[in-house]
């Protein structure tokens, strides 16, 4: 875990996003300013991590943090702006979302949303900051958790099982039943399920209603 060294009384969260691939639901970000007397060991990037250990941790995380937040950008936004104006959107709202305002933000990948204070994007972030991975283990079991409640919705698309990421049961499920509601339209295996149910041409915008 990489340290990133800043004067003394700054706070500093991490950001960062789970369900960006995903082709239903939100995308949700989470900002975490961790207490540097209050270590939590062992943080690492959510994915890397068994579930039973994420949620331990997602617990701790809670518990120990100075100040968590989430955000959120759902699929309606996100067919209407695209996925990365969208993600920058969700990481605004959750640093708008956090009760104090940071001095400093360290945002997970290459690039970091318009926030009215500094801020640095880092590559690889969620194994290399300890802010950003609890930040992207609150908002993984977040995300997971609202999966979990689509699936008692729909429970013929299975998303307790693949998270609404594109698997190939996913796929398959999509072209048996057709999207939800929840689902992105303007992704490509949504798109293709919808022109295939419904019989339009494959030239048909991809936003359909």
């Amino acid at each position: 875990m990489a340290n990133f060294f800043y004067p003394n009384g700054c706070l500093i969260a991490g950001v960062d996003e789970v369900g960006r691939g995903a082709l239903v639901g939100p995308v949700i970000t989470s900002a975490v300013i961790l207490d540097p007397s209050n270590v939590i060991k062992n943080l690492a990037d959510s994915k890397k991590l068994s579930e039973k250990r994420r949620l331990s941790l997602f617990k701790e995380i809670k518990d120990k943090a100075i100040l968590w937040s989430i955000g959120r950008a759902d699929s309606e936004e996100i067919d209407n702006l695209n996925i990365l104006r969208a993600t920058m959107l969700a990481m605004q709202r959750a640093v708008a979302n956090l009760a104090l305002t940071p001095d400093f933000v360290l945002v997970d990948g290459s690039c970091c949303p318009t926030l009215p204070m500094p801020s640095q994007a880092v590559v690889k972030g969620d194994s290399l900051v300890a802010e950003i991975s609890a930040a992207s283990i609150i908002a993984k079991v977040t995300r997971d958790r609202e999966m979990a409640e689509l699936d008692l919705l729909f429970p013929e698309y299975c998303f307790a099982q693949h998270k609404g990421y594109p698997t190939a049961l996913h796929v398959k499920k999509l072209m048996q039943h057709g999207a939800t509601s929840w689902h992105r339209r303007s992704f490509a295996p949504v798109h293709n399920a919808i022109t295939k149910i419904d019989g339009l041409p494959a030239s048909q915008p991809a936003t359909l209603q």
